[in-house]
């Protein structure tokens, strides 16, 4: 009866498939030492907040936002050229209250602890859905091609043009 036992318990363990999570897929920037020196300052008007209550509600830029919005009012952010210097930004307002250019803009982003999963990954989608439209677009005016048909060397350049920077804060009590 153990031998049998025994069997059965090698037949269960060598058939059995465990599943394995795979998480959310995000690529840290590389370590470098020497950059423990403090970071420049950055002008509060390049930073586009974006907080997540308890209840799932999107608070961007100091305004309620339903995130069907979100990915739009993004691009606007990003496009702004509020300093005149980006020459590829098309459409962007110059509004000297928001990002000077897409090189110097920062998306900060902040949870609740209380915030689904289900809203956390819906607006981390429109944040960088927001950033692959802008790449996308361009793409087109300069190359004629989508983003993802470019060689290596023009989707760095594209890269560089809007460089994806997502700052994610710890999540914390931001109230319901």
């Amino acid at each position: 009866m153990a031998d049998i036992a025994f069997l059965l318990l090698i037949f269960f363990l060598v058939t059995t498939t465990m599943d394995v999570d795979s998480g959310i897929n995000r690529k840290l920037p590389p370590w470098e030492p020497e950059q423990l020196q403090d970071p420049p300052p950055i002008k509060k008007k390049n930073i586009f907040t974006v907080l997540v209550n308890s209840n799932d509600q999107l608070l961007v830029e100091e305004q309620l936002m339903d995130i069907e919005d979100l990915r739009e009012a993004t691009k606007r952010f990003l496009n702004n050229n509020g300093d005149g210097s980006c020459d590829y930004c098309v459409g962007g307002l110059q509004s000297p209250t928001s990002s000077d250019n897409p090189g110097k803009a920062i998306v900060s982003l902040q949870n609740d602890r209380g915030t689904s999963y289900d809203i956390y990954i819906a607006v981390q989608n429109e944040l960088a859905a927001a950033y692959n439209e802008l790449r996308n677009e361009l793409a087109q005016r300069q190359y004629g091609r989508d983003y993802e048909n470019l060689s290596d060397d023009q989707m760095d350049e594209v890269q560089d043009a809007y460089p994806q920077k997502i700052s994610e804060a710890e999540p914390v009590s931001l109230g319901g």
